[in-house]
């Protein structure tokens, strides 16, 4: 068994806890894994990404040319991650951020609003 997942978006989105939940979870499971993250040159809100890794055998390398499964916040990721996903693999989009598919037919898009509870739950904070 092989697994390899790319996350992406900006900083301060929750990705590098996302990838840290699932190699935890996955060393829990007894799998071999590796985190690998990734950040931009800017502060809080630059780009951010990171890859993992899970296998029953050893992980030779912690880099992922060709990705199994993508999770993307942002649209910048989504265009550059995107193209790279293996055909048959999956790609979730924060659906709140991104307008835009995948605009391919050999991955399963699943598109998710991420982040629209989250704004609703703060405007109706303001409210009161």
């Amino acid at each position: 068994m092989l697994m390899e997942v790319v996350m992406a978006g900006f900083g301060g989105q929750g990705l590098m806890l996302i990838g840290k939940l699932l190699a935890e979870a996955s060393m829990d499971e007894g799998k071999e894994v590796s985190w690998l993250p990734s950040y931009g040159p800017e502060m809080r809100g630059g780009t951010a990404n990171c890859t993992v890794v899970v296998s029953d055998t050893p992980v030779a390398s912690p880099v992922i040319n060709m990705p199994q499964s993508l999770l993307v916040m942002n649209r910048q990721s989504l265009e550059k991650f995107g193209p790279l996903v293996k055909p048959g693999g999956l790609v979730l989009v924060n659906s709140s951020l991104i307008p835009i598919t995948t605009g391919r037919t050999d991955v399963h898009e699943v598109r998710i609003p991420c982040t629209m509870r989250h704004r609703r739950l703060a405007r109706t904070k303001m409210r009161k």
